[in-house]
């Protein structure tokens, strides 16, 4: 999951960035493409989606929506339930922690299926904590892996991830990389689905990796499914931002949510506070939109 993302939406070098690690994820994306297909004048149409975008970004850093509403929004009965193809399965993350948060429960299942299951983690969420020199940085990447390494054995155990190793809160700049990365994946595990963070998740690792994610699947005529992470804390049941007729959601056994649950323990950097009057990046109560006996996919 790593850090929040801001307001942000031009493009800007990281080390002149704002650094409140709840904020370093930034929105780099072109907007304004569907009003051009349509005719609309795209200057008004990129303004305004910029404007939504910032006004929602603008909601991370407040506490976000209780997951009492979404409970009382009933997804589980609203969204159709989803099956997962027949064959293996390739999960991508943005950072250590997004595979897990997002669909540790099914990977759980389809393991215990004996369905072949494998992951791409394309940074190592060095910049989680904010600032510092590259040692420090250094050490927090090499906790991640161990912390990622631990959370797959208490699923599965998976296979190990293949870590492509690029730049914490900077994927965007990469995300040709991470396209082949992916697309070197799929066809070398044979997957028939491929699950990665959610494209319009207003958060720029999240969105990198979806897209990318989205483009190795047509190259290699792989279906894709993206896993919202952050939409659950600037979003609202209903709301008009979310695709949710291309939502659907994943069903999880008592069974399956344990392992999760245990997996998710395990990423002790992002569970405990990252110093003194700094909350974790996962405090409880945006864990608690990941540990629903349902997990949500945008087909």
């Amino acid at each position: 999951m790593n850090t929040r993302p801001d307001t942000r939406t031009a493009r800007q070098d990281p080390r002149t960035a704002r650094q409140d690690p709840r904020a370093a994820g930034k929105d780099t994306r072109t907007v304004g493409q569907g009003p051009r297909a349509a005719g609309q004048d795209t200057r008004t149409a990129g303004h305004d989606t910029r404007t939504a975008r910032q006004a929602a970004a603008a909601q991370i850093d407040a506490r976000g929506t209780d997951e009492a509403d979404w409970r009382a929004a009933d997804l589980a009965r609203s969204l159709p339930r989803l099956r997962i193809p027949a064959g293996p399965v390739l999960v991508v993350a943005a950072h250590p922690d997004d595979e897990v948060l997002g669909c540790g429960g099914t990977l759980a299942g389809l393991l215990a299926a004996d369905v072949p299951a494998h992951t791409v983690c394309l940074t190592d969420g060095e910049a989680s904590h904010g600032p510092g020199d590259p040692g420090t940085r250094g050490r927090l990447a090499a906790r991640r892996r161990a912390e990622l390494g631990a959370a797959l054995d208490a699923l599965g155990p998976l296979p190990r991830p293949v870590h492509a190793g690029l730049p914490d809160t900077a994927l965007d700049r990469h995300e040709e990389h991470a396209r082949q990365v992916i697309a070197d994946a799929l066809t070398r595990t044979g997957a028939v689905l491929c699950l990665a963070p959610w494209e319009d998740d207003l958060h720029s690792d999240h969105e990198a990796a979806g897209r990318a994610a989205r483009r190795a699947g047509r190259d290699t005529g792989t279906t894709v499914w993206t896993y919202p992470v952050w939409m659950w804390h600037w979003a609202r049941p209903a709301d008009a931002r979310v695709p949710w007729h291309r939502a659907g959601i994943l069903p999880l056994s008592e069974t399956e949510l344990a392992r999760k649950k245990a997996a998710l323990a395990c990423f002790t950097s992002q569970l405990e506070p990252r110093g003194e009057d700094r909350a974790p990046v996962l405090p409880p109560h945006e864990i608690a939109h990941h540990t629903r006996m349902f997990e949500t996919v945008m087909r």
